[in-house]
């Protein structure tokens, strides 16, 4: 079956259509893209992966035209962010 395995970095992206066996779980389709070749930095103990955008284990299943993501670990608090200087809100929103 087809499935995607996709990355991303701040200056790179990686979508990599790929052929599976049915009864392929998540952590075999990241392997079988060779995506942890492009990214050796890519550490499937400590980052988490979803598919389409549903944080999943490694070992769960996956169906034809599923696409795997593999997650980067968040670098800020996400509650911190508007309080830098030069972001600001839209008064609009």
């Amino acid at each position: 079956m087809k499935v995607a395995v996709a990355y991303t970095e701040p200056s790179a992206q990686s979508w990599l259509n790929i052929e599976v066996p049915d009864d392929a779980c998540v952590k075999d389709a990241i392997a079988l893209s060779g995506i942890l070749d492009l990214y050796p930095q890519i550490d499937l103990d400590t980052q988490r992966v979803g598919v389409f955008g549903k944080a999943v284990k490694l070992e769960a299943p996956l169906r034809a035209g599923d696409r795997v993501e593999i997650y980067r670990p968040i670098t800020c608090d996400p509650l911190e962010v508007p309080r830098r200087p030069g972001f600001e809100l839209d008064k609009d929103e």
